[in-house]
């Protein structure tokens, strides 16, 4: 190599451009890096506490939607089946998890008396993010910058004592133990992490926007491992007075996405968690890669006709976008996991647009469906149960059936765009192309 001092002025400021054009070149790549998923965990209704029970219940078409458990609260205080009574709930069902009372306090350093303060939701991201972190083979070390992004929407544990009427009863650890941003908060004390830390709260989306602000925190630097999930349980019945009121709620508690009988969503509850690195180093690493996220995008719906309206072009724009960061054609996409909540105004709208977008230069139809026709809507958990159950499929190469489509919605123009809703288990080869969903 020549000495810099033997070098003129010219030759010095054209090895500067180069080094400058190699460093951008290397900043530019790292913000585009794809994100391994390299662990899952998840607790879903019907029994689904890992991925192999998810799966079980996915392949074999489970609805598991079922009464509101006694010990949640006393239903008959509050059903009537007239959607205009004040007051009431108009379904009597919804997918519910078990045994959200059990809880090893003593395994993560908790005291029996601050145990009892802890929202249940807190501690099921305590179990899951440690499942997570086992079917990863990941060992985070104490100090390390580990990322934790939490999906979370509803404190209803901390109503059971607002609405009991015994505020002697409030202690010191009723704050930390409910407050949204202790949920997250919490893991990474535990587990000693010193990575970026939020808890997150975009109503139905919140758990995608953590994941999505996981891997930016990775392509960032910010994070060399990051988890990534959301969590919703139903503990009190006020959000589902709210809803009522709303008329958002189907009265048998089911989501008939894309069918002529949606009439509501029904409410899930759960769980998810995933453990993502940044490709190159889960590669290095020798990591089991289940998946890879190659781009996402977030946005919003702005002004629409209504304040909970969804807006088509608003969501054409996200899927061009977030196609665009991911280096993928729309003809290349298999499938869509989508929103789905089963309303007769949302589904048509995201239909639409995804078959605006996606439907240029396909040869063969685009299959669309929703986890939510199997455990409900999950609420600030739903995007992770999605996510979760693609990668459960990339693993299957299976596209698992869609539920409770018998009629097609008439709102929907079918024959104008290239979607297909699978009603069996459907093979997913990945013989002549990858998997792209």
């Amino acid at each position: 190599m020549e000495n810099l001092d033997q070098l003129s002025p010219l030759q010095r400021a054209v090895l500067a451009l180069k080094e400058m054009r190699a460093k951008l070149d290397a900043v530019e790549k790292s913000q585009k890096e794809p994100i391994a998923i390299v662990g899952v965990a998840c607790r879903f209704p019907g029994g689904a506490d890992n991925p192999a029970l998810f799966w079980q219940l996915l392949h074999n078409g489970v609805d598991a939607t079922t009464e509101f458990p006694a010990e949640r609260w006393n239903i008959e205080n509050y059903y009537n089946a007239d959607p205009d009574k004040r007051g009431k709930i108009y379904t009597r069902q919804g997918a519910f998890l078990q045994n959200i009372d059990q809880f090893s306090p003593e395994f993560f350093r908790i005291s029996p008396r601050e145990a009892e303060s802890l929202d249940p939701q807190q501690r099921l991201l305590l179990e899951v993010c440690w499942e997570a972190l086992e079917n990863a083979g990941q060992v985070p070390k104490s100090g390390s910058q580990t990322g934790v992004f939490i999906g979370i929407g509803q404190n209803d544990y901390a109503q059971l004592k607002l609405y009991a009427n015994a505020p002697e009863q409030i202690s010191a650890y009723d704050g930390t133990g409910n407050g949204l941003c202790f949920a997250s908060g919490r893991l990474s004390y535990v587990l000693g992490l010193q990575g970026p830390n939020m808890a997150i709260d975009t109503a139905c989306s919140s758990s995608l926007v953590a994941v999505h602000l996981a891997c930016q925190s990775l392509r960032a630097g910010e994070s060399d491992l990051a988890l990534a999930g959301g969590v919703q349980l139903m503990l009190s019945p006020e959000v589902s007075i709210f809803l009522s009121r709303s008329k958002a709620l189907s009265p048998d508690g089911r989501c008939k996405t894309f069918d002529a009988a949606a009439d509501g969503y029904g409410r899930g509850e759960g769980c998810g968690m995933v453990v993502l690195k940044r490709l190159s180093d889960a590669m290095a690493d020798g990591d089991n890669i289940l998946a890879v996220i190659r781009g996402s995008m977030v946005n919003h719906d702005g002004a629409s006709s209504g304040f909970t309206v969804p807006n088509g072009q608003a969501q054409q724009a996200l899927i061009r976008q977030a196609l665009k960061n991911a280096h993928v054609d729309p003809s290349e996409v298999d499938y869509v996991e989508t929103h789905g909540t089963g309303t007769a105004l949302g589904d048509p709208v995201e239909v639409k647009a995804l078959g605006t977008v996606l439907g240029e230069g396909r040869t063969e139809p685009l299959m669309i469906g929703t986890v939510k026709t199997n455990i409900g809507h999950l609420e600030a958990a739903a995007g992770i149960a999605g996510l979760i159950k693609v990668v459960l499929s990339f693993q299957h190469e299976e596209i698992p059936p869609h539920l409770h489509f018998k009629q097609p919605s008439p709102h929907i123009p079918w024959d104008e765009l290239p979607v297909k809703v699978p009603t069996a288990p459907t093979q997913w080869s990945s013989i002549n192309k990858p998997r792209i969903a």
